[in-house]
């Protein structure tokens, strides 16, 4: 990826240089009736292939090739013994992602109309699909889906709310990888597992109690946050910062106490309930296990 990125900047001919290839959506005749000017006409467009190449990926995954391909990330080394070359497998994997990855750029510039060294090959695109696929859970085929969908809300909505948004957006992936590696779609598999048992309907108490409380943590650190960037960008602007309704002012020990006493409590608070949500959870994961074994006896 990185010698594409330096090849798009090396050889302007073919890539078009730091002002990138411009195209026409409308150049030709229309396809009954349809000549791709409206966005309306684009976004039907994107939306068919999203749903066709989506269902592809999903058939793909039952086919022999596709069940190898999970056993090679699972274990390679199992794989070999059992007779298949990893190399080869990872290879045919490497092909068919390319595939659809070639449909998403072919969509991508029927969109925009513009295709750029800087923006499309750079080592912050290729990092973003990563990071959403690793939010979401990679060992899960909608996981990816869902990190994709939460990422863009998270890119539209927090670059609008605050300048600090990728520092978020860090400290969820730091989080995640901490306490969640499976992903959002580990967490969500491991919840319907409870609903399957009939269990989750207990857990849910503590699910608003660890919520809140999380919630009023992150208000003390966001509020900290948001004083520590209006103080190096905004300085001239004056001290006052509107933080969801509230006024604060950056340069008052008032308020970095205030939001440090929220972040303590709320932290405080948060581990209490976690401490009674593990011994809960470990309760109800014994009770799933006796289930279990009762029905495998039966």
């Amino acid at each position: 990826g990185e010698l594409v990125a330096s090849m798009a900047l090396m050889f302007p001919e073919f890539f078009g240089g730091e002002g990138g290839i411009t195209t026409d959506r409308v150049y030709g005749k229309p396809f009954f009736g349809i000549t791709f000017g409206p966005a309306i006409e684009v976004y039907y467009l994107i939306a068919v292939y999203c749903f066709v190449c989506t269902a592809a990926m999903f058939a793909f995954t039952g086919t022999p090739l596709g069940r190898i391909l999970n056993a090679v990330r699972d274990n390679p080394e199992r794989v070999e013994f059992i007779g298949y070359n990893t190399q080869r497998v990872r290879y045919f994997a490497f092909i068919i992602a390319g595939f659809f990855a070639g449909i998403g750029g072919g969509l991508a510039a029927i969109n925009f109309e513009i295709v750029t060294g800087a923006d499309s090959v750079n080592v912050l695109r290729s990092g973003g699909y990563l990071l959403f696929t690793f939010l979401g859970g990679a060992t899960f085929f909608f996981g990816p889906i869902i990190g994709a969908v939460l990422l863009v809300f998270a890119s539209v909505l927090l670059s609008e709310l605050s300048k600090a948004w990728l520092l978020y957006l860090g400290l969820v992936f730091l989080f995640m990888v901490m306490y969640a590696p499976g992903g959002i779609a580990s967490l969500i598999m491991m919840n319907l597992r409870l609903a399957k048992f009939g269990k989750l309907r207990g857990l849910w108490p503590s699910y608003l109690a660890l919520g809140g409380t999380a919630l009023v943590a992150v208000l003390g650190a966001a509020a900290m946050v948001e004083m520590t960037y209006h103080l190096q960008l905004n300085a001239a602007l004056g001290p006052d910062l509107n933080f969801l309704g509230a006024t604060l002012q950056a340069n008052s020990v008032g308020s970095w106490f205030g939001a440090g006493f929220v972040l303590l409590t709320g932290l405080g608070l948060f581990e209490l309930c976690r401490r009674q949500f593990v011994q809960q959870w470990g309760a109800i994961q014994e009770e799933i296990e006796h289930e279990i074994k009762r029905g495998e006896a039966l």
